[in-house]
């Protein structure tokens, strides 16, 4: 499946499960302000659920929410690691010693530069590896490297950036156009929320189905 077909169908996902369920849709928002609720649901995309299902179970939804935030926040801690070593040395010398302008920018350049390279390859290594914990329903195969990084070989690691690319700038430039018009582009905003959730949680199920 290319990022064309992905894109398209992965939305007509969405609209297939939300337009005409406007039960579905109220719940979903609401889930949405409660955010472990929706992370829930979106595990259940994640998992194959075809077409999208219904939104009850709440209990194992949030349940399943909450471990998706304990996992995504387990994956930001060796960035936190990481800016304070790369970039930390930078400030540091641009707090102590403000006459060594060029040394303490130049250092925080090149930590700036480690740490957006490795957010990168972390940030696809967890979109792999929250649809590996969907899939086996397992905490720890959040956290199966070697399954996960075989997946990813599979995938191919640039054709993965390139597919989760696309789909950031599309949304960015949605909620830029949605973000421009005044009170109403909020509203829609927070309407649309779960056709976004979905949407995503819908895209990279379909990578992580579709890889070679």
């Amino acid at each position: 499946m290319n990022i064309g077909s992905n894109l398209s169908s992965s939305f007509g996902y969405a609209k297939d499960g939300l337009v005409g369920h406007w039960v579905r849709w109220i719940l979903l928002i609401i889930s949405c302000i409660i955010f472990p609720l929706m992370m829930g649901y979106q595990l259940r995309v994640m998992r194959g659920e075809s077409p999208a299902p219904e939104a009850d179970n709440w209990v194992k939804m949030l349940i399943d929410g909450i471990l998706y935030c304990i996992i995504a926040f387990i994956y930001v801690i060796p960035l936190i690691i990481i800016a304070m070593v790369t970039m930390g040395p930078g400030v540091f010398s641009l707090m102590t010693n403000p006459s060594a302008v060029a040394t303490g920018f130049g250092a925080l350049g090149i930590g700036i530069i480690i740490f957006i390279i490795v957010a990168i390859i972390i940030s696809l290594f967890e979109s792999i590896a929250i649809v590996n914990f969907a899939r086996k329903e397992s905490f720890g195969a959040a956290f199966a490297f070697g399954d996960i990084l075989g997946k990813i070989k599979e995938i191919g690691w640039i054709s993965l950036f390139i597919q989760v690319l696309v789909l950031e700038i599309v949304f960015s430039i949605i909620y830029f156009v949605l973000g421009i018009i005044p009170v109403l582009g909020w509203l829609l905003m927070i309407i649309l929320a779960p056709m976004f959730a979905i949407w995503s949680a819908k895209y990279f199920c379909n990578i992580y189905e579709n890889a070679q």
